[in-house]
């Protein structure tokens, strides 16, 4: 079972438990009806892959990374009204989180549009849901950092301290990896030495942009370059015009705002 099938099944145990009692005492067990997904905002779509694991009926008059209107059509299903009905706030929890994260993620991108600097997503995903939190920033237009702990090397301060500094930090990890190996900087000399020892790829951290214009101009095209820390809407231009590669934000998946989406049942 994939990680969507995986999400959306321990979403609905958590939710109907041994039954959704409400539908059961209120609903005939042979009625069918027909669900409407709406759009109450203008936001970018995402999630919309939850719902063929929920609903046998569907047909989408969205998909993911479209940009839907107020009072639009994402989705239509049908099937039996219980069914329906049980499955609708999970459905709804789903698409609005996700979608959420997308509509973030877009204005992030539209902030950087014109420069050369990349957005990227991070590992600030809710537990269970990191490969739906990211599909969802990509459908917004953010590329993609690395999944987890195991697809790409990224040494940050912890790890320079347990090594014992950036030279045996950089040293241990060609020595046991042929994954790409991007570090972690904070300090002039911290990017002296990696620079030196042949880093290629280099994380600055906590700079303010001027900061960053400034290590940027002493990189000199050495190494890429990812800023990240404290990177908001209102900032992001203002790094992306650095010079950097990428700009990384946590916020795209850790603080995005649930969109407004409706759920309207009809009887066939």
């Amino acid at each position: 079972m994939n990680d969507v099938a995986q999400a959306v099944r321990r979403a609905l145990e958590e939710d109907i438990g041994t039954g959704d009692v409400t539908s059961q005492a209120c609903v005939p067990a042979d009625r069918r009806a027909t669900g409407l997904f709406l759009a109450r905002q203008h936001l970018v779509l995402a999630g919309t892959e939850v719902l063929p694991h929920m609903y046998d009926q569907l047909h989408l008059r969205k998909h993911d990374g479209d940009e839907v209107r107020d009072g639009e059509t994402i989705a239509e299903v049908r099937g039996q009204a219980r069914r329906l009905l049980e499955c609708e706030r999970t459905a709804l929890n789903f698409l609005q989180r996700l979608s959420g994260v997308a509509t973030l993620a877009r204005a992030f991108v539209e902030q950087v549009k014109g420069t050369r600097c990349k957005v990227l997503d991070t590992r600030k995903t809710t537990p269970g849901l990191r490969m739906l939190e990211k599909n969802a920033a990509a459908a917004g237009g953010v590329t993609n950092h690395r999944k987890g702990l195991y697809d790409a090397i990224l040494i940050k301060n912890n790890h320079i301290a347990a090594a014992g500094g950036i030279s045996r930090a950089l040293k241990n990890a060609r020595a046991a990896s042929q994954l790409s190996i991007e570090i972690e900087v904070r300090t002039r000399a911290e990017l002296r030495e990696a620079l030196d020892f042949g880093a290629t790829s280099l994380l600055l951290d906590n700079l303010s942009p001027q900061e960053a214009a400034d290590w940027i101009r002493e990189i000199a095209g050495r190494a890429t370059v990812e800023i990240s820390g404290g990177i908001t809407l209102q900032n992001v231009r203002a790094y992306a015009e650095t010079g950097a590669n990428f700009v990384s934000s946590g916020a795209i998946t850790h603080s995005a705002p649930a969109v407004d989406i409706s759920f309207r049942l009809e009887l066939l």
